[in-house]
């Protein structure tokens, strides 16, 4: 069928009650998730002190996360006190599915670029500003957002999808995997997808272990307790947000064959609404924590 002009969202509940409360609940993490990353992003711009790597990457995650929430959360809400049910374009639909895979694998290469930071921090304290110079900084931010973008937009291009089927989407919004049950020739999508979680999530989740067992191998090295805390504590939200965002997605696009399409719902909420909220929490940590003041000490207590 190629004239489909309108799909259904028939994902919502029936109960009026639990549809007010997961519209209270959505309009308080999205107005937290906005504010939050907003003040995080004039933070960095107007102290100077922060004009580092790592709150350059910090920076990038934040505007990501706001375009990652917004492309999804205020159409979620205008169809919960809707009346009439959850309805989408076909048009709509496919650039809602295009952003939130584009800004998702964004998200997971941008995750590992700043672990990528950290080791460099921690392990080579000294020659920090060298290797992770501003040039460098710029063309890796350049080569992951140019990447993940012709990597989402590439394999549409030459094969525009087509819907084929009902148009009833049992879901809140137009998530992928429930999208493609949809699409004619679903086989060549099935296998794009698999190749894009391949390069952009599970190598970028393998790079983050690998750095990170090299930062636990030179944090184990420092003699004193206070120092190994002080330095292993600039990964600590780092790591949170890694564990929270990839521990969602890998369940919803590895095992979801074997979970209920009611719970299925639910974790997409989590690494679409709630993940990007850590973010805002990320930059009160480092702050505290003042990172990059305390990376000559941090040295000095390597060597």
């Amino acid at each position: 069928v190629n004239d489909v002009t309108e799909l259904i969202l028939i994902g919502f509940s029936h109960d009026l009650q639990t549809q007010r409360l997961l519209f209270v609940l959505s309009l308080l993490m999205y107005t937290l998730t906005v504010c939050g990353n907003f003040i995080l992003t004039c933070v960095i711009i107007t102290s100077p002190h922060l004009h580092t790597p790592m709150y350059y990457f910090l920076c990038n995650l934040s505007f990501l996360d706001f375009f990652y929430s917004t492309g999804t959360v205020p159409k979620l809400l205008q169809d919960l006190i809707s009346t009439g049910g959850g309805r989408i374009s076909q048009t709509g639909c496919l650039l809602q599915l295009l952003s939130s895979i584009f800004l998702g694998q964004t998200e997971c290469v941008l995750l590992a670029v700043m672990a990528y930071d950290r080791y460099i921090a921690i392990c080579f304290p000294l020659r920090y500003m060298i290797i992770m110079s501003w040039k460098k900084c710029n063309t890796i931010t350049i080569t992951v957002w140019s990447g993940t973008f012709l990597n989402v937009t590439v394999p549409m291009i030459i094969k525009p999808p087509k819907f084929c089927k009902n148009t009833n989407i049992d879901h809140y919004f137009c998530e992928i995997i429930v999208v493609l049950k949809l699409i004619c020739e679903k086989r060549f999508y099935e296998n794009i997808v698999f190749m894009s979680t391949l390069i952009s999530a599970l190598i970028p989740f393998a790079f983050i272990l690998l750095s990170y067992v090299c930062i636990i191998r030179a944090v184990l090295k420092i003699h004193s307790a206070s120092g190994r805390y002080k330095t292993f504590s600039t990964c600590a939200s780092h790591l949170t947000v890694v564990f929270m965002y990839f521990g969602t997605v890998s369940i919803m696009y590895v095992g979801e064959t074997k979970i209920p399409s009611g719970k299925n719902k639910f974790i997409s909420l989590l690494y679409m609404v709630v993940t990007p909220i850590w973010i805002f929490l990320k930059i009160e940590k480092y702050k505290n924590s003042k990172t990059m003041r305390n990376d000559m000490s941090i040295s000095e207590t390597l060597f």
